[in-house]
């Protein structure tokens, strides 16, 4: 054996950007690059809940950077990342977890709330991409892990924007994997499952829906924010350097039933 699955498996000193950071799973992810040792750098539109966030990173020990950013919009986002760049001189890792979901049935559908849900999930992410990409491009080196959802493949009635939206994002990590990879910049995505933050947990209080989602989950389990932090590390990881423009599903046996 030639290599050492320490270092393989290692992402300590990376400079890593979570997007939607301040809570739910880019929080997770965010502790857990963290305690491995990488510089993160939280990213979210709330700049008290990311006050928060750092605060409680900082009773654990933990020393992570912030910037309140509007990823919808592109001023913004230029401007968090030229900051970013101007501190850490590069950008190894671009997380992006910031995203929203509104249901309603189609033939009612808000035309706003359909806007809202494109613009976070699926603008954001693109500006997100863009810009990070760029310097990324420079660097010649990059990792980029976006989140999607079993819901990019799967339809469900009321979910006429989020899985759309989610359906772009498959999309857009095959195609940005595909124009990057001579870069070597490797764009992978993750797509959960009904996974246990805080949104969640409220729609799960309800019988009927619970008992479908468990129905459909072969492990007969609910998704832990821990199962989306591992594979978000090994996704980021030298392990994961001949994987591109791949959707890993985490997801219970979901979409395999």
């Amino acid at each position: 054996m030639n290599y050492n699955l320490s270092e393989m498996f290692g992402v300590k000193d990376e400079v890593t950007v979570i997007t939607g950071s301040a809570n739910g799973i880019g929080k997770e992810v965010a502790l857990s690059m963290a305690s491995l040792g990488a510089k993160v750098i939280l990213i979210d539109i709330s700049n008290d809940n990311l006050n928060i966030t750092v605060n409680e990173f900082m009773k654990l020990g933990l020393t992570v950077d912030s910037y309140e950013t509007d990823i919808t919009k592109k001023d913004s986002v230029v401007a968090t990342v030229n900051q970013i760049i101007e501190k850490y001189n590069k950008v190894d890792i671009l997380i992006n977890c910031a995203g929203v979901c509104y249901l309603e049935d189609a033939v009612d559908f808000d035309e706003k709330k359909w806007d809202w849900v494109m613009d976070v999930n699926v603008k954001g992410t693109m500006l997100t991409c863009q810009a990070f990409g760029k310097h990324m491009i420079k660097q010649q080196k990059g990792k980029i892990v976006n989140f999607s959802s079993v819901r990019g493949l799967q339809g469900r009635a009321k979910y006429l924007a989020y899985a759309p939206s989610k359906g772009a994002i498959n999309m857009l990590t095959k195609s940005l994997a595909t124009e990057w990879a001579k870069y070597n910049i490797n764009v992978n995505a993750i797509a959960p499952a009904f996974t246990l933050t805080d949104l969640n947990k409220n729609m799960l209080k309800d019988d009927e829906t619970y008992n479908w989602v468990i129905s459909r989950i072969p492990t007969g389990s609910l998704g832990e924010l821990k199962y989306m932090a591992g594979a978000t590390v090994f996704l980021c990881s030298k392990a994961a350097e001949f994987i591109n423009g791949h959707i890993l599903y985490v997801d219970g046996g979901w979409t395999a039933s």
